[in-house]
Parts: C-alpha cells; structure tokens; sequence
C-alpha cells in the first residue's frame, strides 16, 4: 500500500489530503501538524479573500475553481466535513490606478479574466463615485472591480471542512514537525519528525508554508520561499460604516475591507524582506506612518478611526516571481510541493489540493493544467511572474 506523508497539516496540506482520499481510497494519508491549533499559520492569519483579478491565466482559473468550490462547499465535503456553509460575501475586490497607463492595463486584464468567465469591469471616476459614492476619489482614474465571484469567507472553515473529511476518509493527522527529509540519490526515503523520529514513505509532500525552504535545505536543495511578516489592523471607524464596501487595494499601497462593522486595513513595509519564522509581533508604527494616513486621504469618516487589534501572520513568499512553486520536483520525483504562494495560498488550495493529489495518483495534471506553475522555472530561474500580489 503507497503511503504519502504531507508536511504541513494547514488548508493546503488538508486539501491535498482530502483529494488524495477522494482519488485514491487505498492510499495511506499521514499529515504531520506540528500546532493543532493553528495559533500562527498563514491560514488563520490571512484576511480570508478570493478574487479573480490576477494578471495571468492560470491563476484565474485556479480561483475560478475556488469560488465554485466554496460556494458550494458542503456538496464537494460532505456531511463529514462538518461545516454547512463557508459563509461568503461576495463583496468584490477594487483596484484604483492613478494614471491613464494604469487603466490601460486594467482594462487588458479585465478583457482576459472575463474570457475565463470572471465579472470583472473597469469603472471610470465617476462610475467609482456612483457606485461608491463615500470615497475621495480625486486623485484616482479608474479601478477594477469584481461585482460577483470575489469576496471574504470563513478561512478556518475551509481548513476545519477540509480536515475532517479527509480524516473521515482515512487520513491521518500527527502533531509533530517534519524537520527535515533523508535523500539517498534522487529519492526521499523518510521524513524526520522532531518528536517522531523517522518516519518512512512512499511519497512526500511539501506544504510547510513560510518553512518549506528549511525542510529543502536538510536535503542540500534550494527553494526561493521565505517567510515576510504582514501587520493586520482592525480598524472601528463609526463615521465609516460600510458593510458592503469591496476590499480596495490602493495606489498608496494600502488594501481595506469590511469586517462585522469594522475594517481590516494592511500594508506592506517599506523595508519588506524576510523575517524570522517566529516572529509575530506586529508592527504597529505601520498605522500612524502610512495606514492611518491612506485611510483617511480615502474617505473622510476615517478621521475618527481607532485600531482595536492588531496581528501579524507570515506570507510565504516566492522571491524568483511571487508566485507558486506546484508539482513533483524533478531533482527528487517522489517530493511534490506546495508552496511560495506569496500570500494568496488559501483560496488556491482547492484547485492545488486537486491538482497535486493528480499528479501523485495519475501521474500528470488532469483537470487543471499547472504546469506553469511547476519546479522547473524555478530550477532554470525562469520567473512566471504574478503582478497582482496584495
């Protein structure tokens, strides 16, 4: 009987898991999970997005299969997932661009997102002001807007949904950490667990999120992922209430989006470059310095703005091209990874879950075609680059 071992037991370890067990029930699944809690995991960290508004094809479809598989989330799980509804808002995303150029290219990647079935419109300043008549939009020429199919949905409910139907299925999650893999020429023959010992297996699976370079490094190979801390704020703002509001990524730098009557608002720093892998203490000067300020520059019920709480999570982050990194290695054939998804891993994880769990079973990609994603750009330096990173 093959027996895989996935590395990281977090919503893309769960969803090779759950597709592993729906392609192949004779398989022996083991995730090892090092915090059963997922306290510091890129999952429960994220803000929980998905969107068809990316500036390739293949990302597209991955999320066009996302959003299907959300909505309709207790079809795909079963009553053994547990969870009856994701709990999705199809709020929209909204890029603003402050130039004519930009809204040229809005425009191009709105035309090819749509002919991959996605809704997304180029609204012009007066088309923004009538739809979102609350925002300064003075210094802005048009943005892209998603009306259906993007949003905010429940994170842990993906994972919990996920987890529970494929341990109902026969797989099996150890809490442990896998610290690194035993290579003998072009194979991995165990997986070595901090608590655990070795453990042996037919084949492994990476998904050790901002950790998946280490568990390469144990075996002497290079992956260009590293984790970058991102500081998310929540936000009351009581002369701002606007609950149907999309999440807007902002020339400035900054994205906001509704949540319960509050807001999520983040940025990136301005000195953004790995972090250490246990560091989550969130960087609260990124408030006064540049989000508090963007916030307000944007609409003027943020002069009464207060942050409430604050966190840090990590994005795992593919320095070659912001992309991910998908597939069977070709220095290791029996290693597959899922990883360096520079923060838009959770709603990629049904369509990658699929797709790795395909390839493990039949050999090659079968409904999806991910092989622009695959090792072998990274093996050439050969960037894929995805644009739109949030």
């Amino acid at each position: 009987m093959t027996e895989v071992l996935i590395a990281g037991g977090a919503v893309m370890g769960a969803s090779v898991a759950f597709w592993l067990t729906r392609l192949d029930p004779a398989l022996r699944v083991t995730v090892v999970e090092q915090d059963p809690t997922y306290a510091t995991c890129s999952t429960a960290l994220s803000a929980a997005g998905i969107r068809s508004q990316f500036t390739n094809e293949i990302n597209v479809a991955i999320s066009r299969f996302g959003i299907e598989f959300i909505r309709d989330f207790t079809r795909w799980t079963g009553p053994q997932g547990g969870v009856p509804d994701l709990g999705l808002r199809e709020n929209g995303y909204l890029f603003l661009t402050q130039t004519e150029t930009g809204a040229v290219q809005l425009e191009s990647l709105a035309a090819m997102q749509r002919s991959l079935g996605a809704a997304t419109e180029v609204l012009d300043r007066a088309g923004l002001a009538a739809r979102f008549p609350w925002m300064q939009l003075d210094d802005i020429v048009a943005g892209a807007f998603g009306p259906r199919d993007e949003g905010f949905f429940d994170n842990m409910g993906l994972l919990s949904g996920l987890k529970n139907a494929a341990r109902a299925a026969g797989a099996v999650w150890v809490t442990d950490r896998v610290t690194g893999f035993e290579r003998d020429g072009d194979r991995i023959l165990a997986a070595h667990l901090e608590k655990g010992g070795r453990r042996p297996a037919d084949v492994f699976v990476n998904c050790a999120g901002p950790r998946a370079a280490g568990l390469m490094r144990s075996m002497g190979l290079d992956l260009p992922v590293e984790p970058r801390k991102r500081t998310i704020f929540v936000v009351d703002a009581p002369e701002a209430r606007h609950p149907d509001a999309p999440l807007i990524i902002d020339p400035s730098g900054i994205w906001m989006r509704p949540e319960h009557g509050q807001w999520l608002a983040a940025t990136v720093p301005a000195t953004d470059g790995p972090c250490d892998e246990d560091d989550f203490v969130p960087q609260s000067e990124l408030w006064e310095d540049h989000v508090w300020p963007a916030l307000y520059a944007r609409a003027e019920g943020f002069g009464a703005a207060r942050v409430i709480r604050e966190w840090a999570g990590h994005y795992a982050y593919n320095t070659l091209d912001q992309n991910a990194i998908l597939g069977r290695n070709p220095q290791v054939p029996n290693l597959y990874h899922a990883n360096g998804f520079s923060g838009h891993g959770l709603q990629q994880a049904p369509a990658v879950g699929r797709g790795i769990a395909e390839q493990i079973v039949h050999g090659d990609w079968m409904t999806l075609d991910l092989s622009p994603l695959g090792v072998q750009r990274v093996l050439d330096g050969q960037p894929f680059a995805e644009a739109a990173i949030v």
